[in-house]
């Protein structure tokens, strides 16, 4: 039961958000949750049993959501019609899915790993947390939709509030409250809000259908691509292998077991992430990774066994089959979910904060830090000013500074070598 409730908590708030960032309607929002909670079961099913084999929640990818969000403002800039993004979303997620499954057979993955050194990993952290901050607050406070806070200023109260209370259970918080702190905020603000608003929302559909339905294939249409999306996919493929690499170290260290061949742990769990790339696009989801932060949820719970995690997935997977819960799930109002998103990005940027702070001791660290974090938050803030008359890969390599100061960190790391007797960071430090 306490894999099944982390898990959902864990994959129900960004598809509000995604659906409010492309103005979809409610039965769209409704559709791309159902999808996700079954991308999320089976990948998470698939890497416990053939990838990495450990009981790790795959989930939403924030640093995929920095991409949507990214597709979301060009398309409303450009005029293009937001089904159009979707697709071509569909085809980078397809991309990148076959980038990471050719690294995993072919052994290259686990040779990538000395790239991502802590500087390099917790810059990527930082920078999408600020990244996300604020269309998390815009969506907390309401701001840009079109429909208006249907409870005026106090709705944006009930959102601030939650973000406070999530944050309080989860630093003071002791037992099971501070394990369902993300639950707690969902109940605590959806029922404060149906308080404020006098009510459920006329206009979202209450059709309890318990009718067995399958999740539709293909909803946005067939994917597409373009150059400028194929080298972003191409380039985003190396942070997910920072992912991949912070979820599986960070959960090595709470369920300790002999690794004789952690090449193959990392190699294997790279194939199955291509493949739940591939699940996520052909079921227009959000780009599905495992969540580092499972590994806190093991060591408050003691939760190490996979057959109760395999049990949850198998319950998320079939409540994806049935449209009625899904349907009320997806009625949580979107000021709620993104306080509690916003909440959960709190511990991660403190803690990617702390880890830098470490990780930058030397002049020639702190520098490397100091121009990955400019170039990526001054890109971050002009990305919705670039000129429409730039080549198409130029615009969306320029609209995404957390990609940018990913690769930069990177590049300068391992061009500037640090000097004779100078220790270089260890690639084996990675934040939970």
């Amino acid at each position: 039961m306490q894999w099944f409730i982390f898990m959902t908590a864990s994959s129900v708030a960004l598809p509000i958000v995604i659906g409010g960032v492309f103005h979809l309607p409610q039965d769209e929002i409704a559709s791309l949750m159902q999808r996700t909670f079954l991308v999320v079961g089976l990948s998470s099913a698939l890497q416990s049993i053939i990838g990495h084999r450990f009981p790790i929640v795959d989930g939403p990818a924030g640093s995929w959501v920095s991409v949507f969000i990214m597709m979301a403002a060009m398309a409303a800039q450009q005029g293009q019609n937001a089904k159009e993004a979707l697709q071509l979303l569909q085809g980078g997620m397809l991309l990148a899915g076959l980038l990471l499954f050719v690294l995993g057979v072919t052994g290259l993955f686990y040779k990538l790993i000395s790239l991502f050194t802590p500087l390099v990993t917790n810059t990527f952290l930082f920078i999408l947390s600020l990244q996300l901050s604020g269309v998390f607050l815009k969506g907390m406070l309401s701001l840009g939709d079109e429909t208006g806070m249907p409870s005026g200023y106090w709705g944006a109260v009930v959102a601030l509030g939650v973000f406070v209370l999530v944050i309080f259970l989860t630093i003071r918080g002791t037992g099971w409250m501070r394990q369902y702190a993300v639950l707690l905020g969902i109940l605590t603000g959806w029922g404060l809000h149906v308080l404020v608003s006098g009510g459920i929302a006329t206009d979202m559909p209450m059709q309890m259908e318990w009718a067995m339905k399958l999740p539709e294939v293909f909803a946005w249409g067939m994917p597409r691509l373009n150059p400028g999306m194929a080298v972003t996919a191409s380039l985003f493929s190396l942070i997910l292998v920072s992912n991949l690499i912070a979820a599986v170290t960070a959960a090595r260290q709470v369920i300790p077991r002999e690794e004789k061949e952690e090449r193959k742990t990392f190699n294997r769990s790279s194939m199955i992430g291509g493949v739940s790339h591939g699940l996520a696009a052909a079921y227009s989801a959000i780009g599905i990774v495992p969540l580092p932060v499972t590994a806190s949820f093991i060591r408050m719970t003691g939760q190490t066994r996979r057959k109760p995690f395999l049990w949850a997935c198998l319950a998320l997977s079939f409540i994806s089959f049935v449209p009625g819960i899904v349907n009320f799930l997806a009625m949580l109002p979107t000021s709620v979910a993104s306080a509690v998103s916003l909440a959960t990005f709190v511990q991660m940027t403190g803690n990617s904060f702390q880890s830098l702070t470490q990780a930058a001791q030397t002049q020639r660290q702190l520098t490397i830090l100091g121009i990955g974090l400019l170039v990526g938050v001054g890109f971050t803030l002009v990305s919705a000013s670039l000129p429409q008359g730039l080549p198409i890969v130029l615009q969306y390599a320029l609209g995404n500074g957390l990609l940018i100061a990913t690769l930069l960190v990177m590049a300068l790391e391992k061009l500037w070598r640090p000097e004779s007797g100078i220790p270089h960071s260890s690639s084996n430090a990675y934040p939970s």
